[in-house]
C-alpha cells in the first residue's frame, strides 16, 4: 500500500515532492495545504483531481496522512511540525529546523513526547561532493581533522534572497541562519563536532542602501531568470523587498566541542555562486573546486616548496540525476524509508538543531559587534533518542 503523504506549504520547493508521488510503486501525494488557490489550482493539476486540496492545517491533517513534508516558509517551520507531530504524522520538515534554538528544541521535545518520526532536509549530506569529501576524512587521507573553512559565494543574492520574505529578520533571523544552516551542519560533518562557542561580524553592505523596492503585495512565484546577468553590478539590482534588515555579508568564527576551530563567510553581492570547502588535518588538506556537475576534489597529503598548484590526488566527483547535484532524489528516498522502517538516517535532528543553534549564537554575536556566544547544549536525553535512530523502549 502506498504511502499517503501531504505537502505544507506548495512553494518553490515543492517540486523536491515530485520525487514522493510514485503512485502503486510505495508513495503518493493525497493532499496538499497553502493558503493561495492558485497554489492549490497548480497542485490538483501536478497529482490529479483527487488530491485533497486544504487552505488549514486542521483539513490536511484530517486527510489520513502517513508523512507530511513541511515546505513552508522558515518562521512557520515550528508551528506546522509540531501540529503535524502532535497528530501523529511523519514529519519531512525543510531545512533550517527552525528560526530560533528554542524552536528547535520544542519541535525535538514534540518528536520524542509523540514517538512519531521527524526528519530535517540537510540535503547537503546527500550531494556527491559533500560526500566524497566525508569519505576521504573518514579514510584518514588528511590526518586528524583540526579546522574547517568555507566561503559560500551566493551569487544570486540579490536575485532572490532580498526580493522576498529571506530578507526580514521576523521570518529567517539572518541569513546567516537561513542560508548558512547547510553549511553549518556541513562543517560539523567534517570536523566529527559541535560548535559550542561563536564570534562573527558583519553588516548589510550593499542591498541596504538599494531605494527601488517593490510594494510588499503578492508573492514573488518565481524569479526574472532572464535578466539574472544583466542584473549586475548588485548596486544596480531593481524591485528589491520592502523590509530589508539582514546582513548581506557575514563571517563567523566556530570553536567546537572537539577542538576544531572553523570559519564560515557568506556574501550575498558575488559574481558567481558556489561553495569552496577547506580541510586542514594533521596530515593534509583537501578542498571542493564546484560542488555540482564537473566538481573534484583536491588533495595535498606531501610536503611543498612553496605554492602546490598540482593537488597529490584528484579525486573526480561522481554525477547523479536531480536536484541539489543529485541529493533531492536521494534525501526523498531516504525519508520514505525512514518513515516504513524506522532506523539511523544520514541526516540527524540533533546535527539540523546544532546548525540552528550555532547560526542563532552567531547571528547574536554580530548584532552586538562581534562578542564571543556560547552555544546551548541540547538535552542529553533527547540526543539520545535521535542519535538512537527514534526509538522507543
Amino acid at each position: 500500500m502506498d504511502l499517503r503523504i501531504g505537502i505544507i506549504g506548495y512553494g518553490l520547493r515543492a517540486s523536491l515532492v515530485d520525487h514522493a508521488h510514485q503512485p502503486g510503486a510505495g508513495s503518493a501525494v493525497v493532499a496538499v495545504c497553502d493558503p493561495r488557490r492558485e497554489r492549490l489550482a497548480a497542485a490538483a493539476e501536478r497529482y490529479g483531481a483527487d488530491t485533497v486540496l486544504a487552505t488549514t492545517l486542521d483539513e490536511l491533517l484530517a486527510a489520513d496522512l502517513d508523512a507530511v513534508f513541511v515546505l513552508s516558509p522558515d518562521h512557520l517551520h515550528e508551528e506546522h511540525a509540531l501540529a503535524a507531530l502532535r497528530a501523529g504524522v511523519a514529519v519531512y520538515l525543510e531545512k533550517p529546523l527552525a528560526i530560533t534554538t528554542e524552536g528547535g528544541d520544542r519541535i525535538l521535545a514534540e518528536a520524542h513526547a509523540s514517538g512519531a518520526k521527524l526528519y530535517v532536509g540537510h540535503n547537503m549530506r546527500h550531494m556527491p561532493v559533500i560526500q566524497t569529501m566525508r569519505e576521504l576524512v573518514v579514510a584518514g587521507e588528511i590526518g586528524e581533522v583540526k579546522a574547517v573553512w568555507c566561503r559560500h559565494f551566493v551569487g544570486h543574492g540579490g536575485d532572490f534572497y532580498f526580493k522576498d520574505w529571506h530578507a526580514e529578520r521576523s521570518r529567517s533571523t539572518g541569513l546567516l541562519l537561513q542560508k548558512g544552516a547547510h553549511d553549518i551542519d556541513v562543517i560539523h560533518w567534517l570536523a566529527g563536532g559541535y560548535t559550542r562557542r561563536v564570534n562573527a561580524m558583519g553588516g548589510l553592505t550593499v542591498y541596504g542602501g538599494i531605494s527601488d523596492r517593490h510594494d510588499g503585495s503578492g508573492y514573488l512565484d518565481g524569479h526574472d531568470w532572464d535578466r539574472y546577468e544583466r542584473n549586475w553590478p548588485p548596486t544596480a539590482q531593481t524591485g528589491l523587498n520592502p523590509v530589508i534588515d539582514v546582513e548581506d555579508l557575514s563571517m563567523v568564527t566556530m570553536a567546537l566541542d572537539n577542538g576544531v576551530f572553523a570559519t564560515y563567510q557568506q556574501c550575498h553581492y558575488t559574481p558567481d555562486y558556489w561553495r569552496n570547502y577547506t580541510v586542514i588535518g594533521t596530515e593534509g588538506r583537501l578542498e571542493n573546486f564546484g560542488d555540482g556537475t564537473g566538481a573534484r576534489v583536491e588533495v595535498w597529503n606531501r610536503r611543498h616548496r612553496g605554492y602546490a598548484a598540482q593537488a597529490d590526488r584528484t579525486v573526480a566527483v561522481g554525477e547523479a540525476q536531480g536536484g541539489h547535484g543529485g541529493a533531492d532524489p536521494r534525501i526523498v528516498a531516504e525519508f520514505l524509508r525512514f518513515v516504513r522502517d524506522g532506523g539511523r538516517t544520514l541526516t540527524s535532528p540533533v546535527a539540523a538543531r546544532e546548525a540552528v543553534a550555532t547560526g542563532c549564537a552567531a547571528t547574536e554575536s554580530l548584532r552586538s559587534g562581534g562578542a564571543p556566544v556560547d552555544v546551548p547544549v541540547l538535552d542529553a536525553d533527547l540526543v539520545s533518542y535521535f542519535d538512537g535512530g527514534q526509538r522507543r523502549g
